[in-house]
């Protein structure tokens, strides 16, 4: 059982799972983190936002640091009730699928043959090693980005370049050109990294259908001597 430390944000029921409380330990002492603590606080207390507090660092939560295999990176939470569970592109069961999940669905079913299962909830491939991480953990209800530059995206960046100089031989799966730019803080001689474009609608057809991303992760994973994920 891996120990949850609460930390920083009381009131809400915000814990952070202990190997990566000490990876992060310096973040939570500067001065951008008590004030995205104090702006977070205040919008939960003010306003409806997602995800539940309990599930803000639920990546982190679901996937400690030494159990991490594979990293996707999203952008924001989703911003419309009972949608955001803090797993990027994820959703609770029997909330509908959102397009670029279902557009994630479609290319592993082009890739492996694998058929879409009818839940949008993601918990299964963050049990399996792949740390389904928002560059922002919170957001206004119905006003998408509307929690970014506040501090979220300098935390999210120091839990990636942890992972890339502590860790070798993850798979960074970066879609699109907001997560792409994160290819800079990874050695892509120590780690694969793959980019294309982002599985949104206004994009999947520009360079996502078609990428092999998780034939190729699963195939790097087994010559690195570790087990592949179950898509």
């Amino acid at each position: 059982m891996h120990r949850i430390i609460k930390k920083h944000i009381p009131q809400m029921d915000v814990k952070i799972e202990e190997s990566w409380r000490q990876r992060l330990a310096a973040e939570f002492e500067k001065p951008y983190f008590a004030d995205l603590v104090a702006f977070v606080r205040q919008e939960y207390a003010s306003t409806p936002c997602y995800p539940p507090g309990s599930k803000i660092f639920n990546a982190f939560n679901t996937t400690p640091f030494e159990a991490v295999k594979v990293v996707i990176l999203g952008q924001d939470p989703y911003h419309e009730p009972g949608q955001a569970m803090g797993l990027s592109f994820s959703v609770p069961d029997g909330v509908p699928l959102p397009p670029s999940l279902r557009n994630i669905y479609a290319e592993i079913k082009s890739e492996l043959g694998v058929m879409p299962p009818v839940s949008g909830d993601l918990t299964r491939w963050a049990r399996q090693g792949v740390l389904l991480l928002n560059a922002t953990l919170t957001v206004r209800q119905g006003q998408a980005a509307s929690h970014q530059r506040r501090g979220w995206e300098i935390f999210t960046d120091a839990a990636i370049r942890a992972l890339a100089t502590e860790r070798e031989h993850l798979v960074f799966l970066l879609w699109g050109a907001y997560a792409g730019a994160k290819s800079q803080f990874i050695d892509p001689q120590r780690h694969l990294v793959l980019r294309s474009a982002h599985p949104s609608p206004l994009s999947a057809s520009r360079g996502f259908f078609g990428n092999h991303h998780f034939q190729l992760c699963n195939d790097y994973l087994i010559r690195t001597g570790q087990t592949p994920i179950m898509w």
